[in-house]
Parts: C-alpha cells; sequence; structure tokens
C-alpha cells in the first residue's frame, strides 16, 4: 500500500521542543507505542521499524507555549500499513481511556489525539489509491464520521502491540500566516503538486498523486504571527528528496525565489515565509 513512499519527496520525521520530558516520553511510548531507538538525558528519538526516526522530542523546559493563534503545526500524521492496526489502535485508546475524534476523509479513515502538551497527531490508514476519485488534478476528500461497527470487525485476536513496523510519517499539516506566498514555497520552491484545495483557506500538497505529504491552512487568521524558534511544539520537520539531484534542485529554486538556504552535512535548512524549519534531506 506504500506505493506513495518512493520515488517520492516525503515528509519522514517531525522534531518537537518539550517542557515535561518525562510525561511526553510516556504519552509516546505506553498511548502511541513508539519504539525508542535512541536518548539522551535532554532527547529522545522514536522509530517503528528501528531505522527510520518518525519523531524526536527535545527538552526545552524554559520555552515558553506556541501563541494559540499563530503560524506553526496543526498535526503530524503517522499512517499505519494495514486497517486492522487501526482498529486495534482504536480499541487500545478506548481501554486506555484515551480521547479521541475521527473522521472518514474517503481517501482514509482517521484517529486524531492531542499528547500532553497540546501537539495533535492524525494516526490514519488510506483507501486503495483505486478508490480515490479524482476530477482534473484534483482528489476529493471528506469530512464524514468514522464507521466504527465496520472498523471494529476488523480487530485481531492478538489486538494492539506498539505501533506496527511498516508505519511512516503520512503527512504534515500546518497553520501558515500567508497562503500565496507559502504556495509558491512549496509548489515553486520544494516542488510539490496542489492536489485538493479547501474554500480559499486550505490547500493540499504531494508529490506522485498522494492525497497530501503536506497540508497548510490559514485556519488561525490570514496575517498569523509567525513561528517562532524558542516556543514549544514543533522546532522543525525533515522532507527527503528522492536523490541528490531531486534536493540540490529544491535548492536551487528556493535560492531563486529568494529564500536564504543553509547547507549542512546531511543536506540543508529553509524556514518557509511563516516561520516553520524545513530541514532537507536526500534518500
Amino acid at each position: 500500500m506504500h506505493f506513495h513512499q518512493k520515488p517520492n519527496t516525503i515528509v519522514t520525521e517531525v522534531q518537537l521542543n518539550v517542557q515535561d520530558f518525562s510525561k511526553m516520553k510516556d504519552f509516546y511510548t505506553t498511548i502511541l507505542g513508539l519504539k525508542i531507538i535512541n536518548e539522551t538525558p535532554s532527547t529522545i528519538a522514536f522509530t517503528a521499524d528501528g531505522q527510520q526516526v518518525l519523531l524526536t522530542l527535545v527538552a526545552t523546559p524554559d520555552f515558553s507555549p506556541r501563541p494559540k493563534r499563530s503560524a506553526g503545526m496543526y498535526h503530524f500524521a503517522l499512517l499505519l500499513p494495514e486497517r486492522s492496526d487501526l482498529a486495534n489502535f482504536t480499541a487500545h485508546l478506548h481501554q486506555a481511556g484515551y480521547p479521541f475524534a475521527a473522521a472518514d476523509h474517503s481517501v482514509s479513515e482517521a484517529l486524531y489525539l492531542t499528547d500532553p502538551e497540546g501537539n495533535e497527531i492524525e494516526i490514519y490508514i488510506d483507501r486503495l489509491p483505486e478508490e480515490w476519485t479524482w476530477q482534473d488534478e484534483l482528489v476529493e476528500m471528506t469530512i464524514d464520521p468514522l464507521n466504527f461497527n465496520a472498523l471494529a470487525q476488523q480487530q485481531t485476536a492478538a489486538g494492539w502491540q506498539g505501533i506496527p513496523t511498516k508505519t511512516i510519517m503520512g503527512h504534515l499539516h500546518l497553520y501558515v500566516s500567508n497562503l500565496e506566498q507559502t504556495k509558491d514555497f512549496y509548489t515553486k520552491g520544494l516542488g510539490f503538486d496542489i492536489v485538493s484545495r479547501y474554500a480559499n483557506q486550505a490547500l493540499f500538497l504531494a508529490t506522485g498523486q498522494y492525497h497530501h505529504h503536506i497540508a497548510i491552512n490559514t485556519w488561525m487568521g490570514v496575517g498569523a504571527p509567525k513561528a517562532q524558534p524558542n516556543q514549544l511544539g514543533m522546532a522543525f520537520y525533515t522532507l527527503q528528496y528522492p536523490d541528490i539531484t531531486a534536493l540540490n534542485q529544491a535548492i536551487e529554486h528556493l535560492e531563486a525565489l529568494g529564500h536564504s538556504v543553509q547547507k549542512n552535512e546531511t543536506g540543508a535548512t529553509v524556514t518557509d515565509p511563516s516561520g516553520i524549519r524545513v530541514q532537507l534531506v536526500s534518500a
């Protein structure tokens, strides 16, 4: 089902600045069931497959919370491999008494929950791409109630055993200050295609005809204050290009648009027009 993983440009990792390190560690290990791949007194890297880091927590107790109506992360989304995994996870959340919301987006079925510091997370499965509806270049997405009865029938006897090995970072949804400026950064700069629109408030961006690898919206208000480096919440996210050529091309395009790109040993970092930091790497 991971038809969109290669050779597309994908979000691979999100880094979060956190205040209560031990409480957050507990949530991500017990509620989400991620595995720790690397741990220091002030950082924890989580994985599903033992190789790819999906999430890193960094202890920043002195940072202040991101103001409610400002640019930054709306949610990061982990894509489970099978529908039975989502069914098992739903049962696990019920059992743990952990609150969540849910939706059927036509292309996918999704649960939404919030970690102890207010970072929002989507856990979802994709329907088969053959079942998605495209009108011209745009894919149809809905917000319908999730059919829990149908989902529950997919539960397995073993139940939830933590995040399955083949789980990946499916997409990332961002609050931005200005849709038009940000659109150019992601399309002309980073190389994404627009695959869906919501009114004049949100754009869904992808490579390889996925329903979205990144979404951007102005739901915090047009002209919302930019993301700041010393805030709790997302520090940056990592975008992986299929090869070094594609990465270098993106860097060239960003520089041509007037963005300042800092090259480093793994690739480069750049800040989008809303102050959101992006680490660019190649596979």
